[in-house]
């Protein structure tokens, strides 16, 4: 591919690199291999990310990169706080990879030469105005490889899928500890991040039957893990009291760097449309993943897609009256039933296919 009009970048690589990508977890997990891919073909270049406070958590440790926390909380502040960081540096390049218009803010305290973006259809909030030069408008993408267009538009062809994501000892020893024994250990995460009119949660009464299923016919560990929120902390109340068998409740117990240690620990991992699944994509761990609100072709687990339960097209039709291919891309099914057309028995059945495909056999 040729890279971004009047690049310079064809003939020697920059010596320094800005990259804006604040949020969420998922969206960081599938930035860190495009950063990945431009390291190996400008090992010189110093990287500097500018990134959320709370995905700073996960990410904390990786080699090869300075973090700039932006902490969204904080209001003004934190844009001061960026700009206070950033005082008297100029970049050979910004790689504004967060289409909103917090992230668009924060690119006007990055002096850089070049700037580049998304194209035009899909820079959201504006972006296109924030950014100089974009990517090659390219359709019906997932989100990973949206973000690759960021390398390919910088002439670089080959992916490094790498993520190496790194966490301590006491971390690794919990996990090591929470997944010992011979019995599939499964990793339950039941809820997505709120949004606004986002409904992508299962209800956690079905979660609790699948559960049962998992430990009576497999002699499954189930860990139940989720934030500390008082939504998550509901649904792990729900499925304790909703479970025949006894589950793990680890819900608001784990820092980000426990729950991806024990992911990359565990044997599967099964949630709906959030971090955690690509989490397990960083960690070579299958995921199944929960589809109904939202289209999987965009984001779904990236190394798992045969293990999903894809009831989106079903959503679109009974909810929306269109085939997927007559919506724009991305189009989110909003409506609170969405997620029941998914069955007990749905997942049950890719639970069987993908613990029969690990060497799980059921109890006879």
């Amino acid at each position: 591919m040729t890279p971004f009009r009047n690049s310079p970048f064809s003939n020697r690589s920059p010596t320094t690199i800005c990259v804006i990508r604040l949020s969420a977890i998922g969206d960081c997990c599938h930035t860190l291999p495009v950063l990945r891919t431009i390291q190996q073909q400008w090992p010189e270049a110093k990287i500097t990310w500018i990134i959320g406070k709370t995905e700073y958590a996960l990410m904390k440790g990786l080699k090869g990169f300075e973090f700039i926390t932006f902490d969204k909380s904080d209001g003004l502040n934190a844009y001061k706080e960026v700009r206070h960081k950033l005082a008297g540096r100029r970049f050979d390049l910004l790689l504004h990879m967060h289409p909103n218009m917090r992230a668009n803010l924060l690119s006007l305290l990055v002096k850089a030469r070049f700037t580049l973006g998304y194209d035009r259809p899909r820079a959201k909030d504006y972006q296109w105005l924030f950014t100089r030069n974009k990517i090659a408008e390219k359709r019906n993408q997932h989100v990973m490889d949206q973000l690759f267009g960021f390398s390919e538009a910088l002439g670089i062809t080959d992916r490094q899928l790498i993520w190496d994501i790194p966490y301590d000892d006491a971390a690794r020893a919990k996990a090591e500890k929470l997944c010992a024994g011979e019995a599939p250990v499964v990793v339950l995460s039941p809820c997505a991040n709120p949004r606004f009119r986002n409904f992508r949660n299962w209800r956690p009464g079905l979660y609790a039957g699948v559960v049962d299923y998992l430990i009576t016919n497999y002699g499954a560990k189930v860990l139940v893990t989720g934030g500390p929120s008082e939504t998550e902390l509901e649904f792990g109340r729900i499925i304790d009291a909703n479970s025949s068998c006894d589950a793990v409740n680890l819900v608001g117990k784990t820092s980000l760097k426990e729950l991806i240690a024990i992911i990359d620990q565990c044997d599967m991992v099964i949630c709906p449309d959030s971090g955690p699944a690509h989490m397990a994509t960083a960690m070579n761990t299958p995921a199944i993943g929960l589809f109904a609100s939202t289209n999987p072709d965009r984001a779904g687990s990236y190394n798992s897609r045969q293990w999903e339960v894809n009831r989106y097209p079903e959503a679109t039709r009974r909810f929306l009256q269109k085939e997927v291919a007559e919506l724009p891309w991305g189009q989110r099914v909003r409506t609170p039933d969405a997620m029941d057309i998914i069955a007990p028995d749905d997942l049950c059945r890719v639970c069987d296919n993908l613990l029969n495909d690990l060497g799980f056999g059921k109890h006879t």
